[in-house]
């Protein structure tokens, strides 16, 4: 592999773990509000299983790393705001 991509592959990693950093923030953060969520995907993507009967919302880092999306990217919320991302999530799950 040449220096160029052994470049992109390190950035690429470090990305990565800054988006299960971000997950992993966001799911400690749903546990207090009685929100039950899991890392998937090697860490990609936070699944919250819906309290009552449907399909279970899935989270990922988005947009450059700025925020955490779901449905489709329709909705997000910035990541500087785990907090208020938990509570955004929290009401859209019906809790």
């Amino acid at each position: 592999m040449n220096p160029i991509m052994q470049a992109a592959a390190a950035h690429l990693s470090e990305q990565q773990q800054s988006e299960a950093l971000l997950l992993a923030l966001l799911r400690d953060a749903l546990l207090p509000l009685g929100v039950r969520a899991e890392l998937r995907d090697n860490d990609t993507a936070l699944m919250i299983p819906r309290p009552q009967v449907g399909l279970p919302v899935w989270v990922f880092v988005g947009y450059g790393g700025a925020y955490f999306s779901w449905q489709s990217a329709e909705k997000r919320h910035s990541v500087s705001d785990v907090p208020g991302a938990a509570q955004v999530l929290a009401d859209y799950v019906g809790l």
